[in-house]
């Protein structure tokens, strides 16, 4: 998958998974921060984000820590996705 693809992919499933009924695709940055100031997501999205990561991806993040890191923006995400993904 091209890389922009899957960026797009991460965003769609961002809106999906969070039911950010408001927000298209093209609302959120490549490298907006997706909680605190940017996006404004909290620490129940990032357990939904977790879960998404885990079924659409096939990459199961067990220490939380390890979750906000990966889950800083789309382009961490994506890099993190492309390096550890199983399905």
């Amino acid at each position: 998958m091209e890389r922009d693809d899957l960026k797009l992919q991460i965003k769609e499933n961002i809106i999906k998974y969070l039911n950010l009924l408001d927000t298209k695709p093209e609302d959120i940055k490549d490298d907006e921060p997706l909680f605190g100031e940017g996006l404004g997501l909290d620490s129940i999205d990032s357990f939904e984000l977790i879960v998404m990561l885990h079924r659409v991806y096939g990459i199961e993040i067990k220490d939380p820590k390890d979750g906000r890191k990966v889950l800083t923006d789309v382009n961490t995400m994506a890099d993190y996705i492309e390096q550890h993904k199983t399905v």
